[in-house]
């Protein structure tokens, strides 16, 4: 059986642009209200703690405005008969193919944070030592519908994904 080796065809959901903003927030934001609240209040060290601000909160506003959008352009995936295709990064990127013989369990995933943005991802493990595939920024009844057909294709493929 030949595989068509090739980007995958499929974008994530556009919403996952928000949630990757929203994330990066979560991590950047508390540590220059920290810094802005304790320049407001010690006086003698107001000059430092706003360079520390500054430090901070500069590449952190950077992050938050460019991640989201560059990792939207690069990720990708797609679900052929033959195998699962995903594309992932943002200043490194990553292309995976696991053929569908090679596939042992297919998961869900959902953090808190992207059930409260709608979306889900799979996780494709398969006989590698790269470790498995991951398809994030999925809307969730997709990733559902996704899991339900590789695990049904893989159960298809005979062997023992070894």
């Amino acid at each position: 059986m030949k595989v068509n080796l090739r980007p995958p065809r499929h974008p994530v959901d556009p919403r996952t642009v928000r949630w990757w903003t929203t994330q990066a927030l979560v991590w950047t934001l508390p540590p220059v209200l920290v810094l802005a609240l304790l320049a407001a209040l010690i006086a003698p060290a107001r000059l430092w703690l706003f360079l520390a601000l500054l430090v901070i909160a500069v590449p952190g506003l950077a992050y938050t405005l460019l991640m989201p959008r560059q990792r939207y352009r690069i990720h990708r995936w797609e679900i052929t008969d033959e195998a699962v295709y995903a594309a992932s990064g943002w200043l490194w990127h990553r292309w995976r193919v696991a053929p569908m013989s090679r596939i042992q369990t297919v998961d869900t995933l959902r953090s808190p944070l992207q059930q409260v943005f709608g979306l889900s991802g799979v996780k494709v493990t398969t006989a590698s030592a790269a470790g498995s595939i991951k398809i994030q920024g999925l809307d969730r009844q997709l990733a559902a519908d996704l899991v339900e057909r590789l695990t049904a294709r893989a159960q298809a493929v005979p062997g023992d994904a070894t």
